[in-house]
């Protein structure tokens, strides 16, 4: 989703997205790092430099790779229809990406390293540029190189509607009620909003949620996490579900938000308690995580309450969440006939583990030599042409896909969050339901694949051509070899991508290098059989 590598919104194909190449000492100017005790939030055009820099969002300092100094990244606002122009300056000792936003956009600016480009080599600023046009919601952005999304480099992203359908439930939908959960690794911790405490640590403060007693608020709880789900509750709170991964559903109130990686809810709660503080809880899936000492805790608190840990006790806990009740507001229901295994093209893909590494189909991924789109570009069609062998699936254009993965316990670490690139998907079946629903069925772009025995399918349109990635979203299962590609349309994709990037088409170029520029001959990453990419060799 810039993919900056960020998550893949269900933007509309017709996006207009353009990036270009500069080196960092070139007139792009840096943009001021934030002061303190400002809010660490930036607009859809901003610069973001990626360095390293020690921080203690737990109390133990470390070196940690970070998007201007902070840990989450700031905060990207925008409202619908914005035009989004992020400057992504690598300052870092090694290759980094674009950053992926969960925005649905044009494939060759998705920010997927080895998909839709070459990594942006040190030194080397890149600029993302896309129209939102159609999206809103709540989103992210993040690197999808190697695992430097674990080590930092993520943050939350809101596209605002001015016209949202749901404006009528809430009172407060700001920066101040945007809550991020994520695992934090040596030591490990769990940290809400940047803030929490590791087993046998200090006692660091905790991040608070301010309320005002009477006030409904929107909030947008994003699972920023490398491996981690939590459980995700407020104390004497109930929540009501309004959106799921940029859509908005119709309202399910619960007491408790299972959150897997990736996957990001609007919740609205409406602070009717007695002024207090009260528990944020988001107690992780890790073998004998606790609360113990405030770990996995953030606070929220009254307009009028001392500043102090809570001593509130958890739940009511009456009414469960299932990934089952949740269905879209608006447009429900799901392409093609409704029967499983009736689809156009209807795919099995059946996750494993062997010799350390995942597999899907009985191939775990492997980064290929030059990206699968410029493999396109280059004249490359089918999957037999395409590399990594076994890993790329061609998708005819205008067709309804069906997906299955039927789950046999073989790839350890689940469940597996599996999220697609490039589109938002209707999950027909979902984990711990064999019951398929064909009627109004979740729709996101992150679900989760369930435990032995079950089998989750999901659907969706070909309408949006090029190589989209599909994968874990635990970075550690990702990065041994838990992905495929789905190069949907690949012909259509040669034409349309080539008709948009800057320096291959007649969109003009604003510095003296573009994407083409991010795969240098010399680079390991651009030594491939393909021959040559318009005028420029990519061979090494």
């Amino acid at each position: 989703m810039l993919y900056l590598c960020i998550l893949a919104l269900s933007l509309l194909h017709t996006s207009y997205a353009l990036s270009h190449l500069a080196p960092l000492d070139s007139d792009a100017r840096p943009r001021p790092r934030p002061r303190p005790g400002t809010p660490n939030v930036l607009g859809p055009v901003a610069d973001i430099h990626i360095a390293n820099q020690f921080v203690a969002p737990d109390g133990f300092n470390r070196s940690a790779t970070l998007i201007n100094g902070v840990y989450p990244a700031p905060l990207i606002q925008a409202q619908k229809e914005d035009h989004f122009a992020i400057r992504v300056f690598n300052e870092l000792t090694d290759a980094t990406m674009p950053l992926e936003t969960s925005i649905k956009q044009s494939n060759w600016a998705d920010g997927v390293a080895f998909i839709t480009q070459c990594p942006i080599r040190q030194d080397e600023a890149f600029l993302h540029q896309f129209t939102a046009t159609t999206q809103t919601g709540t989103y992210w952005y993040h690197s999808h190189y190697d695992a430097q999304s674990c080590d930092g480099v993520k943050g939350p992203l809101v596209i605002y509607d001015p016209e949202d359908p749901m404006e009528h439930m809430y009172d407060v939908d700001d920066e101040t009620t945007v809550i991020t959960l994520s695992d934090w690794v040596t030591p490990d911790s769990t940290l809400i909003n940047g803030q929490g405490r590791y087993p046998g640590g200090p006692l660091e403060s905790l991040a608070v949620v301010n309320v005002t007693h009477g006030l409904r608020y929107r909030f947008r709880v994003l699972g920023l996490s490398c491996d981690s789900n939590f459980n995700f509750t407020i104390d004497g709170h109930r929540m009501t579900i309004i959106e799921a991964d940029g859509i908005e559903t119709l309202p399910v109130a619960v007491d408790s938000l299972l959150v897997f990686p990736g996957q990001r809810y609007s919740v609205v709660v409406t602070a009717n308690q007695t002024v207090g503080n009260y528990w944020i809880r988001a107690l992780s899936d890790q073998p004998g995580d606790t609360f113990d000492g405030g770990r996995n805790m953030a606070i929220l608190r009254y307009k009028g309450a001392p500043a102090q840990d809570p001593t509130s006790l958890p739940g009511p806990y009456i009414l469960s969440f299932s990934e089952s009740d949740l269905h879209p507001l608006i447009r429900p229901g799901v392409p093609g006939i409704p029967e499983i295994g009736k689809a156009d093209v209807n795919i099995n893909i059946v996750p494993g583990f062997a010799a350390g590494a995942y597999l899907m189909n009985n191939v775990t991924f492997v980064n290929p030599p030059v990206p699968v789109l410029l493999q396109i570009l280059s004249g490359a069609r089918h999957p037999t042409e395409l590399l990594p062998n076994g890993s790329v699936y061609e998708l005819p254009s205008h067709k309804v896909i069906e997906l299955s993965f039927p789950n046999n316990g073989a790839a350890v670490g689940g469940p597996h969050p599996i999220h697609l690139h490039g589109h938002r998907f209707d999950v027909i079946r979902v984990a711990g339901n064999s019951t398929p629903n064909f009627i109004n069925p979740v729709r996101r772009d992150v679900t989760s694949i369930g435990v032995a025995g079950d089998n989750v399918t999901i659907r969706f349109s070909t309408d949006n051509s090029g190589p989209w990635f599909l994968h874990c979203h635990i970075d550690w299962h990702l990065d041994r070899g838990f992905a495929v590609v789905m190069a949907e349309a690949p012909e259509e994709a040669a034409e349309e991508q080539g008709a948009v990037i800057p320096g291959m088409s007649s969109i003009p170029v604003s510095t003296t290098a573009d994407w083409e520029d991010l795969c240098l001959p010399g680079d390991y990453w651009g030594q491939t059989r393909l021959g040559t990419l318009g005028s420029r060799s990519i061979l090494g």
